[in-house]
């Protein structure tokens, strides 16, 4: 017996020996999302202006752990003061309700103001009050009559003046009107065209019930007409996932789904329909095989309707004008870029009812804006330089200036902050108005004389500025976060980081978490927190306290980072986001294992031969990819809703990023004469093509339910890793859809044991008889 112990309490020594750090659940714990959620929610990150009868002075709330506070500023005085005393509001109204209340919690909500802003009017507990600023006296004022409700339901769309009511029924569409304006109330079918996959209705459901629904179009904003962008999928293929939950048996659901190379994809059809003559007009808005069309701009008297039509190669871009009453087309910019055209931060402002054309391109190979007439005729650039101009904040119309967030216009910041530039519709060049080192995010006055600037980075809390449109500050601190209790929580911000792509060139900006209880004398493992783009890169930029699990997943006992790679983002140009073209498995792998190599010779607290990796979607599809490219250098990946086969992806994503090849011919017909078609395919490197290299250890999860990234995409990987003889955990979620609703905490916790296990050789949860057990043990 005693051999026996003995030799149990050796294997325990030994098991402990083999974990050079225990896994620090507790802590993990503790920094959910949960309590720091709770500490937001008590202590304001952000301020929003409230402008006055569109004035600039403008009111803001803000909380503290000393309460809420409410401020008005008058900016061209400079001028901040205490918009009322809360005790003077909270006693006022109890004079009248005889109820206690919160000063510090004070809740009010409806405030209108008088002209001199001398009187206040508020609603609390649903009760209407005045309040004299003057006299710091509250009144309470009658309850309004009851007016007679008008009937509204979620599927009655009004017209812009309200007289009639347009929806959907059986996938066509019907009006009546509104009986409160003293219009026919009988019903009228606009449509007869529509059906199943082919639908007026908003939720193209199959149903042939007389259930009315909301209609799919959209009405011009001064005239009673609407507009109807269709798709017509009734020729694409199906896709099926198995609703196992469903009771009392599981049910099948089927979806039209627009796949990568597929021969029948969805086809647009633009309508227009005058609700009062009932005429439906169709925009000749054909061109190209198998084009994409987006709906850009309609005139205030909804004669014109502007749109773009892309080529399926994406390659090609028209924005074209139709005529409402004819259907007639005119192409007014034409736009060819190789290999393709960036559809992520493509904007087109239209001013003077589209006499004045803001259209934004990549041609120069930096995205920038430029001023076209209504007939398409180039005025002006207005943007120009190594930088991208990206989203308009806000548009002067009457001063014809623009307020545009920049993208590396200061060299010496990161790329991906937003800064604000100011900019003229008729001229070239550019202003800086925000150049403090942060992610920037503008509140522009009515007039844009003045705006709040809010700034922060991961590292640094918000600060609020008060500035005039010249840049010039106005006022220095609108007001401060209190954060304090996060901070007696142990919480620490991450760190940011700068390293070269694999080129040894272009550099990569990133962000790490360290444990709260970190020691710089350990060894840590690293994980990478991926998500590869190629339209956005998930790494952040500006303050939170949680980012997603990166943060509690250090706390475990790791040191985690985020980071871009190169064809992750077009906010860097398009040299650098064109990267990935044609190569969507593989392109961000180098980058991101060079960048980890960089960091541990940096740092001597990372430990380079324990390296983790996980992401969902596209992180999902890259982690399985990064462990079976690079199989002697990451240890553990967690590869969560996976895209591991692109070629059964949605068409669009995968066309536009990997590339699609058309093959033209020329089909005889003697009767209509001969015409050419085109067709089209795509073969994406899949990541069960790796399967064999696979030696460390993979997680694989997916939703069954899941519709956008189907399930296929993991069993498919699964079956690959089988018919190789891997060995593998793999994770299923019934009733999950892309992302994980009610299951998320469960899969969290997976997460982390699943790293404990293989970084930190932590085997302790794999005996864990509940998910969260590490709660009960000392």
């Amino acid at each position: 017996m005693r051999i026996v112990l003995y030799v149990l309490l050796l294997l325990g020594s030994c098991i402990e020996l083999k974990a050079q750090q225990k896994a620090n659940y507790k802590l993990a714990e503790k920094f959910t999302q949960v309590d720091f959620s709770g500490i937001a929610a008590k202590n304001s990150l952000q301020i929003i202006p409230h402008f006055i009868n569109r004035s600039e002075t403008f009111w803001f709330s803000f909380r503290t752990d000393e309460g809420i506070k409410y401020y008005l500023v008058d900016p061209v005085k400079g001028k901040k003061t205490m918009l009322f005393n809360n005790t003077d509001i909270a006693q006022g109204v109890s004079n009248f309700t005889r109820e206690a209340y919160d000063e510090k919690n004070l809740s009010i909500s409806g405030l209108e103001f008088s002209k001199d802003l001398e009187r206040m009017t508020f609603e609390m507990r649903g009760k209407c009050y005045e309040f004299n600023r003057r006299t710091r006296q509250v009144k309470q004022l009658p309850e309004k009559e009851e007016e007679q409700m008008e009937e509204r339901y979620s599927w009655m769309s009004f017209s812009p003046d309200n007289r009639y009511i347009v929806y959907a029924k059986n996938h066509n569409l019907f009006v009546k009107g509104n009986k409160n304006k003293g219009v026919d109330t009988t019903e009228i079918q606009l449509t007869t065209d529509g059906e199943l996959y082919f639908s007026y209705a908003r939720a193209d459901e199959d149903t042939t019930s007389n259930v009315e629904m909301e209609m799919a179009g959209r009405w011009f904003p001064k005239v009673n007409k609407i507009y109807v962008l269709r798709r017509d999928a009734r020729k694409c293929g199906e896709m099926a996932v198995i609703n196992s939950l469903a009771q009392p048996r599981p049910i099948v659901e089927r979806y039209k789904y627009d796949m990568a190379g597929s021969k029948e994809v969805s086809q647009c059809v633009l309508s227009v329909i005058d609700v009062e003559t009932h005429n439906l007009v169709n925009i000749n808005i054909d061109k190209w095989q198998d084009q994409d069309v987006e709906v850009r701009f309609v005139s205030e008297e909804g004669d014109r309707i502007y749109f773009e039509r892309y080529k399926r190669v994406r390659d090609e871009v028209e924005l074209c004008v139709g005529d409402t009453r004819t259907g007639e087309v005119k192409v007014l910019i034409n736009e060819v870029d190789k290999p393709y055209i960036d559809y992520h931060m493509r904007n087109i402002a239209f001013l003077n009812d589209g006499k004045d054309i803001l259209y934004r391109s990549e041609r120069t190979g930096w995205g920038h804006y430029y001023h076209y007439d209504g007939e398409g005729n180039l005025k002006n650039v207005i943007t120009s330089g190594d930088w991208v101009a990206g989203q308009i904040a806000a548009i002067d119309t009457i001063g014809r200036v623009l307020y545009i967030y920049a993208h590396g216009y200061d060299k010496k910041m990161n790329p991906y902050y937003y800064q604000v530039v100011k900019a003229n519709v008729d001229k070239e060049g550019v202003m800086l108005l925000s150049p403090e080192d942060g992610q920037h995010k503008a509140s522009f006055s009515p007039s844009c004389k003045y705006f709040v600037d809010t700034y922060s980075r991961v590292d640094m809390e918000p600060v609020f500025v008060l500035k005039d449109n010249k840049g010039n500050v106005v006022i220095n601190e609108l007001a401060k976060p209190d954060l304090h209790r996060a901070y007696e929580m142990g919480w620490k911000a991450p760190e940011r980081f700068v390293v070269k792509a694999a080129d040894g060139l272009t550099d990569i900006h990133g962000i790490m978490w360290k444990p709260a209880d970190f020691d710089p004398n350990k060894k840590y493992p690293i994980i990478s927190s991926v998500y590869p783009g190629p339209f956005f890169e998930y790494v952040s930029t500006g303050f939170s306290l949680d980012d997603s699990y990166n943060m509690r997943l250090a706390q475990v006992g790791f040191i985690v980072v985020s980071m871009g790679h190169r064809g992750g983002s077009p906010m860097r140009g398009k040299y650098y986001h064109r990267y990935g073209y044609g190569k969507l498995r593989d392109y961000p792998l180098a980058d991101d294992k060079y960048a980890i190599e960089q960091l541990a010779d940096r740092y001597s607290f990372i430990d380079g031969t324990k390296v983790g990796i996980f992401g969902h979607s596209g992180g999902g599809f890259m982690s399985t990819a990064a462990i079976c490219t690079y199989p002697d250098f990451y240890t553990a990946a967690v590869s969560s809703s996976g895209n591991h086969d692109n070629n059964i992806y949605n068409n669009g994503w995968v066309e536009i990023h990997h590339g699609v090849k058309e093959r033209k011919t020329v089909v005889k017909d003697s009767v209509n004469g001969d015409r050419e078609v085109s067709e089209f395919s795509v073969k994406v490197p899949t990541n069960m093509e790796l399967a064999k290299n696979l030696k460390g250890h993979l997680l694989l999860v997916t939703g069954d339910m899941d519709k956008n990234v189907h399930p296929a995409h993991t069993l498919r990987m699964v079956q690959a890793l089988i018919e190789a003889g891997k060995n593998f955990d793999m994770l299923v979620l019934p009733g999950a859809t892309h992302g994980y609703g009610r299951a998320d905490k469960f899969f969290e916790r997976k997460l982390w044991y699943h790293f404990a296990k293989y970084l930190l050789g932590d085997t302790t949860a794999d005996f864990y008889g509940e998910i969260e057990e590490y709660k009960n043990t000392k």
